[in-house]
């Protein structure tokens, strides 16, 4: 009877590895099965900021100098001839970005900015002299000083290692006079 005894158990232990290397192995496949590209729609992508109103100024401040270095950066970094992806990821961002910007009253205005002046995606120059004029409108909105966006790529450089920094700072220096830039043409929507 003892050999039994092995023979049950060495039976045993082989079925439970492998009903947990089944398990395992299932676990995996289950999480890849879920889909995990998104496609935001036009209702995700222009729907009403609901963030209240920022009362404290201070932070209000602080908020608005953070989100306008990150979003002069990403156009900074933005590729020079992006592919068509690359263009409608900047694009969704954007309004992304100013329906859920935290501050309410701020998010609102900057989604009637966009309404009138869309994002400018096509190249990383247009991308960065549209970013700098959006922010002019806030500016102008706030009474204060315009800045001059020939000179946004001298302004906002990222610093980042790598992919040949000098060619990437230089695409979005615009060279006013030298016929090698194109000012942008806004384009304005319903007005």
């Amino acid at each position: 009877m003892p050999p039994r005894r092995h023979v049950t158990l060495a039976l045993i232990a082989i079925v439970a590895f492998i009903a947990f290397s089944f398990l395992l192995s299932t676990g995996g496949q289950q999480e890849a099965a879920f889909d995990t590209s998104i496609t935001p729609s036009d209702s995700v992508l222009h729907g009403v900021a609901t963030a209240p109103k920022l009362e404290n100024a201070t932070i209000k401040a602080e908020l608005g100098n953070a989100a306008w270095k990150l979003l002069h950066t990403m156009m900074a970094k933005f590729p020079d001839e992006p592919t068509e992806e690359d263009s409608t990821s900047l694009k969704s961002f954007v309004y992304l970005f100013a329906r859920l910007y935290p501050c309410g009253e701020c998010a609102r205005h900057f989604q009637l900015l966009l309404k009138k002046y869309p994002p400018q995606v096509r190249t990383r120059s247009s991308a960065a002299t549209w970013a700098c004029h959006v922010h002019n409108e806030v500016n102008t909105r706030l009474k204060k000083e315009l800045f001059d966006c020939s000179k946004i790529g001298d302004f906002y450089d990222c610093g980042c290692g790598g992919d040949d920094d000098e060619k990437s700072t230089a695409l979005i220096k615009p060279k006013i006079g030298s016929g090698s830039f194109t000012p942008l043409k806004l384009e304005k929507d319903g007005g």
